[in-house]
């Protein structure tokens, strides 16, 4: 299901780049840390037709992903916002073409993409969502739960997000924190629509541990080997009744292709600044529709800037379980954008407004702001 209609081109003139540290609302634990502000990069595309804004989704430590926001910071500046200014007038589908030479840096690409794209769709009126193919005007939503004190407070936690409305549950899990865990969920919330993610905190010697994990009857685990593991997950999968869905490992078309042709997951978790962008994210989404495989939405704590681009996403027809596309007060008192994303019924809705559908809170992003640079022709 290839996009429709193209955007337009641009006359890209200058880009700027802020390095942002929002605080969360509290602490973020997952297998490989604990967040308590978010260091984020926004992007500011000014071209002829008006300006477009992105999101880079690198964390300060490479602990997620080899990417992190000093080495985004390094090679946005000396080499990928370059090159795109150097193309001058330029369409979004062109984008990815141009940073293909230089290899890796999805995130940073996913950022600076989604900044033209967002520039041209403002310039045409065309919303995110309808350029992208989506079906729905509002997208279930799920909400991420880190490792929490002990499953006391785990419970506690959970209880107050489902009061909230949020229709799924996903819990943090890593070694000697997976099965009591899971277990004080599902015995305090019953049959409620629960995953668990793994961040790759597990080897395949773990398996009889991740086996334990079927007794639960759970939507999925997701990511539990190392992101390169994909024969390994193969191997887990077949003695697994729980489905696997990979997240580290898919950073493309190609890498989600080999993927289900080893039988390595049955669920995949779309990321678009994992990918490279939200045009590779489609194309994984058509590949997975295609061959009958349910995919989702994952977040990276997005401001309202990437959290808008995601709720388009996961409007798309094979965007069959409840993503991470949570409220902005999830994680963040104060959003960067004047009309936060919130919490209807269980849903959120998907921006209708051209481009990301949402505008810029100057105030706010001026306050959160630690390092800015504009590059220019």
């Amino acid at each position: 299901m290839p996009i429709a209609r193209p955007a337009v081109s641009v006359a890209l003139e200058t880009v700027e780049l802020r390095v942002l540290h929002l605080p969360l609302v509290s602490p973020f634990t997952t297998s490989f840390g604990t967040e308590a502000v978010r260091e984020v990069i926004v992007v500011r595309a000014c071209t002829a037709a008006g300006d477009g804004w992105g999101e880079i989704v690198t964390q300060e430590a490479p602990l997620y992903s080899s990417e992190y926001t000093q080495g985004a910071w390094d090679v946005a500046q000396r080499f990928l916002v370059p090159a795109l200014l150097d193309a001058g007038t330029i369409a979004p589908e062109q984008v990815a073409g141009i940073l293909e030479p230089f290899i890796g840096h999805r995130m940073v690409k996913a950022g600076l993409e989604l900044a033209v794209l967002d520039a041209a769709l403002r310039a045409a009126e065309r919303p995110l969502g309808e350029y992208l193919g989506a079906v729905r005007d509002r997208v279930p939503s799920g909400v991420s739960v880190g490792i929490q004190r002990d499953p006391a407070a785990l419970v506690e936690t959970v209880g107050g997000y489902l009061g909230e409305g949020y229709v799924r549950i996903k819990i943090k899990i890593k070694p000697g924190r997976d099965i009591g865990d899971t277990a004080a969920v599902r015995d305090a919330f019953g049959a409620i629509p629960l995953q668990v993610d793994a961040n790759s905190a597990y080897t395949l010697a773990d398996a009889d541990t991740l086996a334990e994990l079927d007794r639960f009857d759970l939507l999925l685990i997701e990511q539990p080997l190392q992101e390169d593991d994909i024969v390994d997950h193969a191997t887990l999968a077949a003695r697994l009744r729980t489905p696997i869905c990979l997240d580290e490992s898919i950073t493309s078309a190609k890498a989600a292709r080999d993927a289900l042709a080893l039988r390595a997951a049955s669920v995949i978790n779309i990321k678009a600044g994992r990918v490279g962008g939200y045009l590779e994210a489609v194309r994984i989404h058509d590949l997975c529709l295609r061959a009958g495989v349910p995919v989702w939405c994952g977040g990276m704590l997005e401001t309202g800037i990437g959290r808008a681009a995601n709720a388009a996403l996961a409007a798309l027809p094979g965007f069959t379980l409840p993503g991470d596309v949570s409220a902005s007060d999830r994680f963040y008192e104060r959003d960067i954008v004047t009309e936060p994303i919130v919490l209807e019924d269980g849903h959120v809705r998907v921006p209708t407004g051209p481009g990301i559908g949402v505008e810029i809170d100057p105030v706010t992003l001026d306050d959160f702001t630690v390092a800015r640079v504009e590059l220019r022709r």
